[in-house]
């Protein structure tokens, strides 16, 4: 297909296009994103009409132009201003710590997006749960390569792909789970997820609270792997990533000099109530933590273990 749609939107900030999409890339290897040495970003993207290749670019003196392909173009070039971050609310924002105020200064084009997008978002963090960065990011690939499609209109010919649809998920075999290297209960969630995508998607339509429940009815989904989804696809400048392996420790390191846990994490961020994820993201934009020297987190075998 190599009809296209496009539209030029002009945001009244100067956004920071790579730093707000590339925090919803899944591991460098990610089939379903690209970026050119000119700056323009693709990402392959299964809407409520379709398969999509959407890429972006920013014009100068003009905004960010948009252009899209496939059955689901009309609907992914209506949510790039929200993808892009139009909805996020910076009011209340306060930096009451250096680092956070220079971070602040520095990714100043960065806002929490809001991609609409539930499942897409669901997914790869049940995926991710309990398992490092790297593995987590193998499975992904090796799922979409295998069970995606390739991207629509020029999308393909870059070599971009899709996520499965919601049916495409749960219909994959349990020896092809091993085989990418996710075990019995990630995978198992992933098929329950799928098989009530319809709710799970109606969740752009909750309050966040009310979400947040209906996600964390999914057994094995918990709190982690709820707000991995509150703050990509439902927008939510509060949703702290409590339960990480790292975020913590890398957070109490940066604002203090030494490593706290997720209570000692939730008193750290108090002052910042209703942006405390707004931190989490700026901090790791900035590249702010603990060193990472030492011992590292354990590549586990698989076998069942406690949802996050």
């Amino acid at each position: 297909m190599t009809d296209y749609q496009r539209r030029l939107w002009t945001p009244g900030w100067s956004v920071d296009v790579s730093a707000i999409i590339g925090g919803l890339r899944q591991g460098r290897g990610d089939p379903t994103f690209r970026q050119d040495r000119d700056g323009t970003i693709w990402r392959g993207i299964r809407t409520p009409q379709g398969a999509s290749t959407l890429a972006l670019v920013r014009v100068p003196g003009s905004g960010i132009e948009a252009t899209a392909w496939g059955p689901g173009a009309q609907w992914v070039l209506a949510s790039v201003p929200s993808m892009l971050g139009s909805l996020d609310d910076v009011t209340g924002f306060v930096a009451h710590h250096r680092q956070v105020a220079e971070a602040a200064r520095r990714f100043s084009g960065w806002r929490v997006p809001r991609t609409a997008l539930v499942l897409e978002a669901l997914i790869p963090s049940i995926i991710a749960q309990k398992v490092t960065g790297h593995e987590a990011s193998g499975s992904y690939r090796t799922l979409i390569h295998r069970f995606g499609e390739r991207a629509p209109g020029e999308g393909d010919g870059r070599g971009l792909w899709v996520a499965p649809s919601a049916r495409g998920w749960a219909l994959i075999p349990s020896w092809e789970w091993l085989r990418a290297g996710v075990d019995g209960a990630r995978a198992a969630a992933v098929v329950r997820a799928a098989g009530v995508a319809g709710r799970v998607e109606q969740c752009v339509d909750l309050s966040i609270d009310r979400a947040d429940r209906r996600l964390r009815a999914i057994s094995g989904v918990g709190v982690w792997t709820a707000a991995e989804v509150r703050h990509s696809a439902l927008g939510d400048p509060d949703a702290v990533s409590f339960g990480d392996y790292h975020v913590a420790r890398d957070i109490g390191w940066a604002l203090t000099g030494s490593e706290v846990d997720d209570d000692g994490l939730a008193e750290l961020l108090e002052p910042y109530a209703r942006h405390r994820y707004r931190v989490q993201g700026l901090l790791k934009l900035a590249g702010a933590g603990r060193p990472r020297r030492g011992p590292r987190m354990a590549v586990p075998t698989h076998m069942p273990h406690r949802f996050r």
